[in-house]
């Protein structure tokens, strides 16, 4: 831990020295210059405090979301002003070998002193991340958008050509600190008039008890015709603090467990159901997580048992990497899978229907919308809530409605 320290603080000081050194290319007043070292050393020295007082034994909580805040919203503007600085000194460095070599009797500096308008470009490049924090942190992490996709199948029973899913993920209770927002999202959900809702996953970031306070808020959300049902995601399982005891933490799994029936979600722990509308009928497939490096409690075989390849076949999955590695090769044919997990790494730049990147694209081939292979989909949801960061940026909180149709796959 101590090491762990020792090498971010290591980091962290590189980047302060780049930064200053546009700050001061820019700014010639010494009290301007005394005062924002002040500042940037009392940050430095609270964001190193901060994480040595992280408690494994209890997880995420406010302290460590704001902690991890600050550190994004101080670092990443001062991350781009050391790259330019960096680039700029690549450049005086070659500048002033060459000048060297050639005229070696010149009583010139070996280095040219910095240009102000680098200076300026770094700092005006900086801004950018700066003030998209501060908005993510503020707005972002509640601006809800509700997302419409129409899904083609060929093979779709008649009588559900037309049906609506709601899809909502990632709620991560434990980090809401608004109720007002909350409840406009629950009326956000209701007012698709969705035939049929499913949760995805990861009600909480760890503790059951983190969901207490929104279960009343929870429960407003409309009884659906056709049902409402959920799977666990990997942050259900409370892997991530340390435990006292094994029982303390198999109570809390079990806890979180009922949380999902104490707001009218009908839970699917590997095994399935079938939502049957005017004599036809689709089968609803819930796995428990599994993911490429994460928990993989999901038995596919299991849920799907006594299906054939023929049903209709709609899976909730949490970790789209499970869709990759394994359900896009089933033979069972699973033709359509509802995932969440990755958030879109809440940070990114999406213009619907024309760009969208994000981080979370190195990590998982599908990370946020649908993606197909042979007939076989699979849609990621943003997630409704926030982790780690608390915020988002061009990466905006989700609420999915599906449509379902028949027909051949349009061109």
């Amino acid at each position: 831990m101590i090491l762990r320290l020792f090498f971010i603080g290591a980091i962290l000081f590189v980047i302060e020295l780049y930064a200053f050194q546009a700050i001061k290319t820019l700014i010639k007043l010494r009290w301007v210059l005394i005062s924002y070292q002040i500042i940037s050393l009392f940050l430095f020295v609270f964001i190193l405090y901060s994480f040595t007082q992280f408690d494994r034994s209890v997880g995420q909580t406010k302290q460590t979301m704001f902690t991890m805040g600050l550190l994004l919203v101080i670092y990443l503007p001062k991350i781009v002003m050391t790259v330019i600085l960096l680039g700029e000194d690549v450049f005086r460095l070659t500048a002033g070998s060459i000048n060297y070599f050639i005229d070696n009797k010149s009583k010139t500096n070996f280095l040219p002193s910095r240009r102000k308008f680098v200076s300026q470009i770094g700092l005006g490049l900086a801004s950018i991340p700066f003030l998209s924090l501060i908005y993510g942190i503020f707005e972002g992490k509640y601006n809800y958008k509700v997302i419409k996709q129409a899904i083609h199948f060929p093979d779709l029973p008649d009588a559900f050509d037309g049906f609506t899913i709601t899809q909502i993920s990632d709620v991560h209770s434990g980090s809401f600190d608004n109720p007002e927002k909350i409840n406009y999202a629950i009326d956000l959900v209701n007012a698709q008039n969705s035939d049929m809702i499913l949760f995805t996953g990861d009600i909480v970031n760890t503790h059951a008890k983190e969901m207490h306070p929104w279960i009343e808020t929870f429960n407003r959300i409309e009884k659906h015709e056709y049902g409402k049902y959920s799977v666990l995601g990997n942050h259900d399982y409370g892997e991530y603090v340390t435990w006292p005891t094994q029982s303390a933490k198999d109570k809390n799994f079990e806890d979180i467990k009922k949380l999902y029936g104490q707001i009218g979600f009908q839970l699917l722990l590997n095994e399935h159901t079938f939502i049957e509308k005017d004599g036809d009928k689709i089968a609803l497939v819930g796995v428990e997580n599994w993911g490429k490096n994460f928990k993989q409690a999901g038995d596919l075989k299991k849920a799907s048992q006594h299906l054939s390849k023929d049903d209709f076949k709609i899976l909730m999955s949490h970790d789209p990497s499970h869709w990759n590695e394994v359900v896009q090769y089933d033979d069972k044919h699973f033709h359509l899978t509802l995932s969440g997990h990755t958030h879109g790494m809440q940070f990114g730049i999406e213009i619907p229907g024309f760009f969208k990147w994000s981080l979370a694209q190195y990590v998982y081939k599908q990370w946020a919308g649908l993606y197909e292979n042979l007939g076989r989909y699979v849609y990621v949801n943003r997630g409704f809530g926030f982790h780690a960061y608390p915020g988002r940026v061009g990466i905006m909180p989700e609420i999915t409605v599906i449509q379902l149709i028949k027909s051949k796959k349009l061109a």
